[in-house]
């Protein structure tokens, strides 16, 4: 059974989806971590699956998840007691307008953690408005 966007313009992305976008991106591998598929660039997590493969979390600055949470709480989350206190929240796949927006918010949370180096590399990673600073 798939489950439609909210926009309704096709399935919403599904764990496949996030594996296949994730390791897409330079450098990436996956490994296991808390018995849970985790989403790495030069060692440092910036993805993982939940259990049930229905969410992902992102590595993302708690300056932004504040305000992000707040203008679309039915697709942004923290879980209270964990992701409180780091840089990172979680996904819910099925609010997800399409495979467009899961790419950018696995691409932001690739920028975070890649070495600076490897992101200067990959130009058409930048995101809206971002030029090559760094």
């Amino acid at each position: 059974m798939t489950t439609s966007s909210p926009s309704g313009d096709g399935p919403a992305p599904t764990a496949a989806d996030v594996r296949s976008t994730a390791l897409s991106l330079p450098d990436t591998t996956e490994k296991l971590a808390w018995g849970q598929p985790t989403f790495r660039v030069a060692g440092r997590i910036f993805a993982s699956l939940g259990d049930d493969d229905t969410v992902m979390g992102v590595k993302c600055p708690r300056e932004d998840r504040a305000e992000l949470i707040a203008a679309e709480p039915e697709k942004f989350f923290v879980k209270e007691g964990h992701d409180d206190h780091y840089a990172w929240m979680r996904v819910r796949l099925a609010a997800l307008e399409d495979a467009g927006e899961l790419t950018a918010i696995l691409t932001d949370a690739w920028r975070q953690v890649a070495p600076p180096r490897l992101a200067a590399a990959h130009p058409e990673l930048d995101g809206p408005g971002e030029g090559s600073g760094g």
